[in-house]
């Protein structure tokens, strides 16, 4: 399996970086971010773009690939609906559209939210957004695409928040999480669970195009 990586440098995209590199059963890893990983392998390839929402300059090198999965994302706190529109719906929609003309049998698996408004019409300007982008994305004609709306998730394997906020939040929180995890089983995740969840869905399907947390959970264990 050829998988094509957008968001290699955030926590979630961490995790699936890292359990792609120990999957033997996938031959290529191409990263695509604005700035380095800070990573090493074999299977690793790395491509440093600055727009998303312009691809032609490095479109002869997103062909062949079988999976996509796309990390992207952005916390929406202090940012104004046409901000966060920006870089949640336009630039997600931009990669899409290009990754759905070079590679129409495609999987195309997007990391989401819980919580995620699929009328488009609530009150939450996030989920909002989010929900918006969902849609279109589930009416491209990729092979297939799958939504992931993961709840809290907690970085392991020495996965970090580029947030600081948030980093300090995971420090103090992380000693109870196994707490957490039982009182809220379905609504508390790993990266590392996230990601083999993925791969999992990307090799085999799944039966459901939008998977909220308890989903995720239950497909890791399939691997």
């Amino acid at each position: 399996m050829k998988v094509l990586l957008f968001g290699a440098t955030g926590m979630v995209g961490q995790g699936v970086l890292r359990e792609c590199l120990l999957d033997n059963n996938i031959e290529i890893v191409c990263s695509v971010g604005r700035s380095e990983t800070g990573k090493k392998h074999e299977k690793l390839h790395e491509i440093i773009h600055q727009n998303f929402c312009n691809l032609s300059v490095i479109e002869s090198d997103l062909s062949g690939f079988d999976v996509c999965f796309f990390c992207l994302g952005v916390s929406s706190v202090g940012m104004a609906e046409e901000q966060y529109r920006k870089i949640t719906y336009d630039i997600t929609m931009s990669v899409a559209n290009t990754l759905v003309k070079l590679n129409p049998s495609m999987t195309f698996l997007y990391i989401s939210g819980a919580s995620t408004d699929s009328t488009e019409n609530g009150r939450i300007m996030w989920a909002r957004v989010k929900g918006k982008t969902e849609n279109d994305l589930l009416a491209l004609p990729f092979r297939s695409a799958y939504m992931l709306r993961p709840g809290a998730i907690l970085p392991v394997h020495g996965a970090k928040s580029k947030t600081k906020l948030y980093r300090v939040s995971y420090i103090v929180l992380t000693p109870l999480f196994p707490l957490f995890k039982k009182l809220f089983p379905n609504s508390v995740i790993t990266t590392e669970t996230l990601a083999l969840a993925m791969i999992t869905i990307a090799r085999q399907g799944y039966s459901k195009q939008v998977l909220e947390n308890r989903d995720i959970t239950k497909i890791s264990n399939f691997k």
